[in-house]
């Protein structure tokens, strides 16, 4: 888009030059035809040959200057009507991709607000449920003394009711990272990596933090979590990976580099997995880039850009 406007201008730069290179020419012909008396001095030569009209190419010259004048002005017209088309276009076109990328965002945030109340409702109603029912299950065991069959019973209750348990937390941290409200940023990425590192113990996470990243607005700072969360968990599924390399800086945007040293892939085949398109449209509807490198035996590399939204804008 930003390519076609100094494209048109350069037509109708090009059609005023030539339109400007015929008047002046044409001035400059008509200045040396009247310093050296060419009309006369045509008419003494072309009178021997009388039959031959040549007298006459005067008229039709001037014809033909008149006529390279209209042509060169109807080119600038047309330069000009269609440099104004193409600049309102572009203006059209600007203005949805900028609404586009407003709703994107606002999509975002409703997304994330719908995951913390999810999360919430999860931890504050369905975990204290499944609370209550592993009590009583434990209250049944502890009177069944002398009962076998009911102990046995309430203790697969209780080992059911863990596992559920353990089901909810990880649902919770998925919806919600642990410590994101309270803590940071910085600590949810460390309590995301410390999990990650007891999943994965043969291998190596290295984590590396510059510029003010607490101070991020609530959107920016989720997706930088779920750009690591993602690239983590494509790790662990596919990488096979004994080096992990995390890099978040902040200078005049988000700079994010997530890189390993596993078997890569073939970026060229067709994927099926929707976490790159979740990337891809987390950081697109914040105006930023995501680039993805990779190749058979080469690891994978994850890069990122997330402007800084301008000041009184967001």
């Amino acid at each position: 888009m930003d390519t076609r406007i100094p494209e048109d201008a350069g037509r109708r730069t090009s059609a005023r030059r030539d339109f400007a290179i015929v008047v002046l020419v044409s001035l400059a012909a008509a200045i040396c035809f009247v310093r050296l008396d060419l009309s006369e001095a045509i008419e003494t030569w072309t009178r021997p040959h009388e039959r031959l009209q040549l007298d006459e190419l005067p008229g039709v010259l001037l014809v033909m200057a008149i006529a390279l004048v209209w042509f060169s002005w109807r080119r600038y017209s047309e330069a000009r009507q269609q440099l104004k088309l193409r600049t309102a276009a572009e203006a059209k076109l600007s203005a949805a991709l900028a609404e586009n990328q407003r709703l994107a965002l606002k999509y975002v945030g409703m997304q994330e607000s719908e995951r913390k109340a999810l999360a919430r409702d999860l931890h504050d109603e369905l975990g204290q449920f499944v609370n209550a029912i592993k009590l009583d299950a434990v209250s049944i065991r502890d009177s069944a003394a002398g009962q076998a069959p009911i102990a046995s019973v309430a203790r697969t209750m209780i080992q059911n009711i863990d596992r559920v348990y353990d089901v909810l937390g990880g649902l919770i941290r998925q919806l919600r990272p642990v410590g994101f409200d309270n803590l940071g940023l910085l600590a949810a990425l460390e309590h995301c990596v410390d999990e990650w590192r007891s999943r994965l113990p043969g291998t190596t996470i290295e984590t590396s933090a510059a510029g003010d990243l607490e101070s991020l607005d609530e959107i920016r700072a989720l997706v930088v979590f779920r750009l690591v969360q993602e690239a983590l968990t494509n790790v662990a599924r596919h990488a096979q990976a004994t080096q992990v390399r995390i890099l978040i800086e902040r200078t005049g945007g988000i700079q994010l580099l997530v890189a390993d040293n596993g078997c890569g892939t073939d970026l060229s085949s067709p994927r099926a997995g929707l976490g790159l398109i979740g990337m891809r449209e987390r950081v697109a509807a914040l105006g930023g880039s995501i680039t993805l490198a990779s190749g058979r035996g080469e690891g994978f590399k994850v890069t990122a850009f997330i402007p800084l939204p301008e000041a009184g804008r967001e």
